[in-house]
């Protein structure tokens, strides 16, 4: 854990957190992570997935909540590093709350549904007449201007990323992870820190908008799909690249394994390795644009060799010779791999009452610095837990002030 704040690269930057779910919620935990006072606001009636299984508690992880101290695993990933503090945006007096926190803050990160947050009251327009200097982030599915309800897979779906995995004729596919809902914030973030140093020229802040569906479509680009599509390369190619062939997951005697051996470059190395020197000659074979046309064939004749080998072999073998390749692991033996972990880039995930556990791990920060450190270095906030903290020490609300507001459902 971090003890020296000034060590921390974005130390002295306020984040009002209005988000909720995950998109917001994790665009929030990496600038918390990256050493940000984030306040994380909740309802005070239920919270933000306060009870979303599954849970860790005194007896462990559970399916069912048994105890009122045990914590759902939304809220240890995602509420790591932050102030945890409640406002009903509908009270009469939220407005004047939040204006008061933002008054002094550097930065509002909200995912409502598009124009929601002006509704309220808490948009952009408020936050800027308080304190012109703010930089007001807004994730939203679609933009603003634009309506409409969004989920991670109702933009994996009109992003075509369902339609670019698999085999042709697969129904949809939709990504294991939520990547919409991961990616997304990762462009908050930049835009984010970028206007935070366009006001360091300018003394003003700005709007900052969005989209998971921007995030995903510009995704999508970065491989020239359509194009190839139209020149007669399937989209839909199962677990291996025909423009790069060899090259993808190769069935071996007791898994899969990654062979990565695009480039004539390579070939003199591979095709020996594995029994096949006349892939060099071939036709077929010995260029790139041949072997788009013939990578259906080349495939077979790679995976005739790692059927026979086991994964871990084929992969050692392949490395030895200059290869790039890997065993397909499963997602629990990734996370407990001691390169990501001594790197903080998956951590340990830290009840607030009963600690850490070796049971359960969350998204660290992937990035090292070498004057500067970067974690979340506080397990997440009970239900409001810092009201007093904020409203009362940062905000010098009174006692009798705090008591009221909490009575009308305010805090």
């Amino acid at each position: 854990m971090a003890n020296d704040e000034a060590n921390r690269p974005l130390a002295g930057l306020t984040v009002i957190d209005l988000t909720r779910a995950l998109a917001g919620p994790f665009a929030t935990l990496l600038l918390a992570g990256l050493g940000a006072t984030v306040i994380k606001i909740e309802h005070p009636r239920d919270g933000d997935a306060r009870d979303a299984s599954p849970y860790l508690g005194r007896d462990g992880i559970t399916l069912r909540r048994r105890h009122d101290d045990d914590m759902p695993f939304s809220n240890l990933i995602r509420l790591r590093g932050k102030l945890g503090i409640t406002l009903n945006f509908k009270h009469p007096e939220a407005t004047g709350i939040f204006a008061d926190l933002v008054r002094d803050a550097d930065v509002v990160v909200e995912n409502f549904s598009a124009g929601v947050s002006e509704r309220l009251g808490i948009g952009y327009s408020a936050a800027s007449a308080v304190n012109p200097r703010i930089v007001y982030c807004s994730i939203s599915g679609f933009g603003q201007g634009n309506g409409g309800k969004a989920m991670d897979n109702v933009i994996q779906a009109l992003s075509g990323l369902m339609m670019v995995s698999g085999d042709e004729g697969d129904p949809p596919i939709r990504i294991g992870v939520p990547t919409a809902d991961v990616l997304t914030p990762l462009y908050a973030v930049i835009g984010v820190l970028s206007a935070i140093e366009q006001r360091h020229r300018t003394g003003v802040g700005q709007y900052v908008d969005v989209s998971m569906l921007g995030t995903m479509t510009s995704f999508l680009a970065v491989e020239p799909v359509t194009i190839l599509e139209r020149l007669g390369v399937p989209a839909r190619t199962g677990p291996t690249v025909p423009r790069l062939a060899p090259f993808g997951a190769y069935r071996a005697s007791d898994g899969w394994v990654v062979i990565c051996a695009s480039g004539y470059k390579l070939l003199p190395s591979f095709a020996p390795l594995i029994g096949h020197p006349e892939i060099l000659d071939d036709p077929r074979f010995n260029t790139q644009e041949a072997r788009i046309h013939h990578y259906k064939e080349l495939d077979q004749i790679v995976e005739s060799w790692t059927v026979r080998q086991t994964a871990e072999e084929a992969a050692r073998l392949l490395n030895e010779h200059g290869v790039a390749a890997a065993v397909v692991r499963s997602p629990a033996e990734a996370l407990t791999d001691p390169r990501v972990l001594a790197r903080g880039e998956v951590e340990p995930l830290e009840h607030p009452t009963y600690g850490v556990t070796d049971e359960a791990y969350g998204p660290g920060l992937p990035i090292t610095f070498s004057d500067a450190v970067a974690d979340h270095d506080q397990p997440p906030p009970w239900h409001g837990e810092h009201n007093d903290l904020v409203y009362g020490e940062r905000l010098g609300y009174s006692a009798e002030r705090l008591a009221r507001l909490k009575a009308e459902g305010a805090i």
